[in-house]
Order: C-alpha cells, then sequence, then structure tokens
C-alpha cells in the first residue's frame, strides 16, 4: 500500500501541472495526453492498440468498478504510454471479474495518476488542444518547467509512424472455413477478427507492411483496414499498397485509421483534430438513410472533405458535434469505410450492421 500512496504529477508541454497519487508502475513516462469520454470500457482503452504513446485520462470520475477479466482485452498487453483518473476503485464488485484495475496496472507495468481533476484537465486540453505530457512518481516537489522541458523535446512514439509497433510480425488466420478476408493489421482490436469469424469469414491478419502483390496472392474476398494509432500520413507505404488495389474492386472496408487511409488513396487528405473523438456516445448521422447512430471512436485526424473528388467518393456519415467526416463510400467500387468503430466493446451496438454489409458485398 506504500507504494500506492506515493505521490505523482503529470506537466503538460505548456507548463499546467496535475497532483495525484501513483498506481500501478513507479517512474516516468513520455507521451501524448488525450482524454476519453466513456463511462466504462477502461479494459479495452488500456489494450487498445491505437493508444500507443498516449497518456489517456478518463473523463468518468469512478474507474474500476467491476474489475478486470482476460476476456475483455483487444490486444496482448497494454498500449498506453500512462493512464490518468479521478478515482479508481480498489475492491470491484463483479461476477466476471477476476482481479482489480490497480493490480492490472501494476502486473503490465502501466503508470497510473489517481486523484486528478480530470475535469479541469479535460477542459485544458479541449481549450489548447492536445498537447504531449510527463507523468512522474516521487515525494519530492520536482522541477515543473524541466518537466514541461522533457515533455516538448523527448522522442514520442506517436511522432514516428506508431503502426509498426502495434501490428502483427508476421501473418496469421483466425477462423478454419470461410469467406477469405484480409484484415490490415495497423494495430487491430481483436474484436474486428471475432466480427468478421461470427459472420463467416476466414480472417487472415497481415502485417502493416504486406504489399499488394501479397495480398492478392491470398485471393481474398474481401479486405479490412483496420484501426490503428498515429497520423495516417505516416503511414504512407499502406496508402501507396492501397491504391494499387481498389481498382480490383475487391470489396474492401476501412475502420478509423483505415478509414483516413482509405480517404488518402482515393485523393483525399486529412488533418489533424483539435483534441479528437475519444468516447463511447459520439452522435453520426447516415447520410443515405437519415439515421443517427451512437458511436463509439477513438481518432485524433480526419478526412477533409473539400479534398475529395465528388464525382468518385462520396461522404456518407457526418459527426453532429462538429460536422467532420465520419464516413466515405465509393460510387463504382464496393469499397466503404467509417471513422468510428462497429466492433466497439464495450459500447453501442447501433452499428453491427456495417460488418453484415461488408459481408453482403463479398458474397454478392
Amino acid at each position: 500500500m506504500e507504494q500506492r500512496r506515493q505521490k505523482g504529477i503529470l506537466v503538460l508541454e505548456d507548463g499546467t501541472a496535475f497532483e495525484g497519487i501513483i498506481l500501478g508502475a513507479t517512474g516516468m513516462t513520455v507521451g501524448e495526453v488525450v482524454f476519453n469520454t466513456s463511462m466504462t470500457g477502461y479494459q479495452e482503452v488500456l489494450t487498445d492498440p491505437s493508444y500507443v504513446g498516449q497518456i489517456v485520462a478518463m473523463t468518468y470520475p469512478l474507474i474500476g468498478n467491476y474489475g478486470v477479466n482476460e476476456a475483455d482485452n483487444e490486444s496482448a498487453f497494454p498500449a498506453v504510454a500512462g493512464f490518468v483518473a479521478r478515482e479508481i476503485a480498489d475492491i470491484p464488485s463483479n461476477w466476471r471479474s477476476s482481479g482489480s484495475l490497480t493490480g492490472f496496472l501494476e502486473s503490465r507495468g502501466v503508470v497510473a495518476l489517481v486523484g486528478v481533476d480530470t475535469r479541469a484537465l479535460t477542459r485544458h486540453l479541449r481549450s489548447r488542444g492536445t498537447m504531449r505530457g510527463v507523468i512522474l512518481a516521487g515525494e519530492q516537489a520536482p522541477d515543473r518547467q524541466e518537466l514541461a522541458r522533457i515533455a516538448r523535446e523527448s522522442p514520442c512514439v506517436v511522432d514516428n509512424d506508431p503502426v509498426r509497433l502495434v501490428t502483427a510480425r508476421e501473418p496469421y488466420t483466425i477462423g478454419e472455413h470461410g469467406w477469405p478476408v484480409v484484415l490490415w493489421d495497423l494495430g487491430a482490436k481483436g474484436n474486428i477478427a471475432r466480427s468478421l469469424v461470427q459472420r463467416g469469414c476466414r480472417v487472415t491478419v497481415v502485417p502493416a507492411w504486406t504489399g499488394a502483390e501479397a495480398i492478392l496472392a491470398m485471393k481474398p474476398a474481401g479486405i479490412m483496414l483496420s484501426n490503428g494509432p498515429g497520423d495516417p500520413k505516416q503511414a504512407s507505404y499502406v496508402v501507396s499498397e492501397l491504391g494499387k488495389l481498389l481498382p480490383g474492386r475487391i470489396p474492401t472496408f476501412g475502420i478509423c485509421l483505415g478509414h483516413q487511409i482509405l480517404g488518402l488513396a482515393l485523393g483525399g487528405e486529412t488533418y489533424k483534430l483539435k483534441f479528437g473523438h475519444r468516447g463511447g456516445n459520439h452522435p453520426v448521422k447516415d447520410l443515405n438513410t437519415g439515421r443517427v447512430y451512437i458511436t463509439s471512436q477513438n481518432h485524433g485526424y480526419a478526412v477533409d472533405a473539400d479534398s475529395l473528388d465528388s464525382s468518385a467518393v462520396t461522404v456518407s456519415h457526418v459527426n453532429l458535434n462538429d460536422g467532420t467526416v465520419e464516413g466515405l463510400q465509393h460510387r463504382d467500387w464496393p469499397v466503404f469505410s467509417v471513422q468510428y468503430h462497429p466492433e466497439a466493446s464495450p459500447g453501442p451496438r447501433d452499428s453491427d450492421y456495417l460488418f453484415d454489409r461488408f459481408v453482403s458485398l463479398i458474397v454478392s
């Protein structure tokens, strides 16, 4: 318990500081500080490869009340650089729980800071925009300006093609029978493959650097572009290979980073959002039907609608909070994408139909 009471501090690159208590691993960690508005799903957030190199602050005031369990991991190891919360429950209560969130953070080596005024932190990031930060454990009062300098100048994973850190090392297959689908792993959450297998697909997961010729040699009935971390322009090697595949009219479905990469491959541009979209409560309108969906999101970049060739590509979905592009579809090819997560687990299940749509394109 003595380690859990150790004081700690989060200092942003602009010098703003937030004090708290260290849970999990001790030491120092540097990352891009972002916030997530989800009320549940903290374990899925911690193990989502899209968060590699980021310090994630949960806006909901009490985290960890239902504990953790191995079934809820989205990848084998936590990807986050750090974790920030107002309060973490020490005694979880849930029939599925196999341990506490605190124990999970300690055993996985995640530096976490609790007791933080997360409302003030969130308001600051919304006002000033996403920025780097450093969490430091220690009883001695640190030099905050020095920590701010470290935050500004230290190498950060998100600045140098983080996709290569979280993609599969070698191809592997999930499912024994069904329609052959290639899942281009840019940092895929586990539930993407599970969602496809449940719909009768045999999924071959391939590394991000896999070339178009290698993918064609697998004779896929469909191609899935996964979620992942960072700036889509850093993964230009995926964009160029995807561009070679699209004219072949293989049914293609992009999610999150996959959506942004598809936008680039179709001749569009992307840009960085001020503070991103991260949480399980984002309203999105389907322009084809007029229906509004509540979605789970995790991204810091968006596709520029004005940069797209409207004679070939249409915007299919928009974010009702800020009007950003949330979906694309090609007018002639069986190609579409969404910025949000239809595989979200936990999260709203409104968008499961997108996997059905993808499979229907494969079957037809």
